[in-house]
């Protein structure tokens, strides 16, 4: 593009913003980007500067739908005007961001990061629509995002995630089956947190994702899945308290029975006196506790150590000794401890009575019943 037609653009776009028309201003947009299509794949940085000045300047004064129909001519163009891309993708009507922020590689990383920190789900949605994500720009939609941006997340395979980022998708899975689905069929999740996936899904759904895993992953699945069968069965065994409440009780005759105690028994995975010691500390039936014990979620077993008034070093042994044959993730431990920070000890004490008393309610009526 030679001075000429420079020349030329900035006296047409000149034109065009004094005469004070729409017509003309939409007219000369079209123009422009008519030309700026025709030469761009011969354009230097220089050149593309020139049209980046013009639309800039025109897009102060033009209509929404003129807007809508640029975003998408340059969304697709690799060396579009830069500064027009970015303004395009912060515009407030997503039918003219939209576009960009899902195609154009002009929007860098911080770009992605900045308007995902500021703009609504829709904005969202499509910048998870992008042929590739970086795991900084991943882990704000996942923090900002709905269910819509988490799901087309998980099925962007050139979306890259953080352990973080993983660790929150497979958490937000443990309520929403088809998120499961899609996070079982990648082959990038992290074999501990695979597991902890499949842990947690239903029967059918397990077999789904055995079903979708891809060919890299599928012996993983398969073994996993195996292995998860053999650890239920083994945890689902009856356990025998019996001895374990008679050491428990001696001990509290004796004054020794404490959280220092409870602590000791966790960490050394006595699984039985574990449980014992929690149900004394806190008043609370042993089969409530071993009930509690057993869950794959953690919030219920917070209630008693929460109305034991343990602090939460002990409750974070006990969850992590729990399961002879699974571990908690760091995602999940910190979720668990915010929980655990936001349950006040007289509201779990509540929380326990009425579980009690619920509890006696029903046997007292399946009694009377049989």
């Amino acid at each position: 593009m030679g001075l000429d037609t420079r020349q030329s653009l900035i006296a047409e776009l000149e034109e065009a913003i004094a005469s004070g028309s729409s017509d003309k201003r939409m007219d000369t947009l079209r123009r422009v980007t008519d030309l700026f299509l025709g030469e761009s794949d011969r354009l230097n940085d220089a050149q593309v500067g020139v049209f980046d000045d013009v639309l800039c300047r025109l897009m102060k004064r033009i209509e929404t739908s003129a807007l809508v129909e640029l975003s998408g001519q340059l969304a697709p163009v690799d060396n579009a005007p830069t500064e027009v891309v970015r303004r395009l993708a912060r515009n407030d009507e997503i039918a003219v961001a939209g576009p960009v922020l899902t195609q154009s590689t002009r929007l860098s990383a911080d770009d992605l990061v900045e308007i995902a920190q500021s703009k609504g789900q829709q904005h969202l949605l499509a910048i998870s629509g992008r042929s590739t994500l970086t795991k900084t720009v991943t882990d704000v939609l996942i923090d900002r995002g709905n269910r819509d941006v988490a799901h087309r997340l998980a099925d962007n395979s050139g979306a890259r995630f953080s352990e973080n980022g993983f660790t929150r998708l497979v958490r937000n899975a443990e309520t929403d089956e088809m998120l499961a689905e899609k996070l079982g069929a990648r082959a990038d999740v992290p074999v501990p947190l695979l597991r902890d996936l499949l842990l947690k899904a239903t029967e059918a759904v397990r077999g789904r994702l055995l079903s979708r895993a891809p060919p890299a992953t599928r012996d993983e699945v398969q073994r996993v899945l195996e292995k998860i069968s053999k650890e239920l069965g083994k945890e689902s065994a009856p356990r025998d308290f019996t001895q374990a409440q008679k050491g428990i009780l001696a001990m509290k005759k004796e004054g020794r029975l404490n959280e220092d105690a409870l602590l000791e028994f966790a960490q050394r995975r006595l699984y039985e006196q574990t449980v014992a010691a929690l149900s004394m500390l806190s008043t609370a039936p042993i089969e409530l506790i071993a009930t509690l014990m057993k869950s794959a979620r953690s919030s219920g077993l917070l209630v008693p150590c929460r109305a034991a008034g343990l602090k939460w070093p002990t409750v974070s042994a006990i969850l992590v000794s729990r399961f002879a044959h699974r571990t908690m993730s760091e995602g999940d431990l910190t979720q668990a401890r915010d929980d655990f920070y936001r349950l006040s000890q007289p509201s779990a004490q509540r929380i326990l009575r009425f579980w009690q008393i619920r509890s006696s309610t029903i046997k007292e009526t399946t009694a009377a019943v049989g």
